[in-house]
């Protein structure tokens, strides 16, 4: 499922715990939880990405992964129909897949859509998977953020899952209307 997904980075700061007031230009702002590391990392074809596993994991043997991507100047895409992809990419590799319709709402003003993968088996690893992705379209980027179990997760997990990608968000340093506060800040 990770190939079927990748794509990301933009003028960023993967900030695990960001100086704020240092960030410049477009950011995503995404925190790596407590107990993960980064498993892998790569920027090439326009594309940023990291994936974190808990420690002790690898990108190859994982219970769970964060992947965080920027599509450099690709502010084009849409966050909808990004997701609309993403599910048949998903439903292509999975026989029984099912994805929840796109929830769209706004992150930090930017426009944003969340879904939610679910795979009964996959055949690559030989487990269930489910994910939920969050996109955001920036002004000069396009940034994506997935969390994914290889389990069935339960409702407490999903409801985990959800807090987390809601305090995903964009900001831009150049733009009051997105500006790079740190969360539960005043303008």
């Amino acid at each position: 499922m990770r190939a079927a997904v990748l794509c990301l980075v933009a003028a960023l700061s993967f900030a695990a715990a960001p100086s704020y007031a240092q960030l410049e230009n477009e950011n995503l702002l995404v925190g790596m939880p407590q107990g993960f590391k980064v498993g892998f990392q790569d920027s090439r074809n326009g594309m940023n990405m990291q994936e974190w596993v808990p420690a002790g994991e690898t990108v190859q043997n994982w219970t769970e992964m964060i992947t965080a991507q920027i599509f450099l100047q690709r502010a084009d895409l849409d966050p909808v129909q990004f997701l609309a992809t993403m599910a048949k990419q998903w439903a292509g590799a999975c026989q029984g897949s099912k994805a929840t319709p796109a929830a769209t709402g706004k992150a930090t003003g930017y426009a944003s859509a969340t879904m939610l993968l679910r795979c009964p088996l996959l055949a690559s690893s030989g487990k269930p998977e489910t994910t939920m992705i969050k996109a955001i379209k920036g002004n000069d980027s396009f940034h994506v953020v997935q969390r994914a179990v290889r389990s069935v997760p339960g409702e407490a997990q999903l409801a985990r899952t959800k807090a987390y990608l809601e305090t995903v968000s964009v900001c831009d340093s150049r733009l009051p209307a997105h500006p790079c506060l740190m969360p539960g800040a005043s303008k």
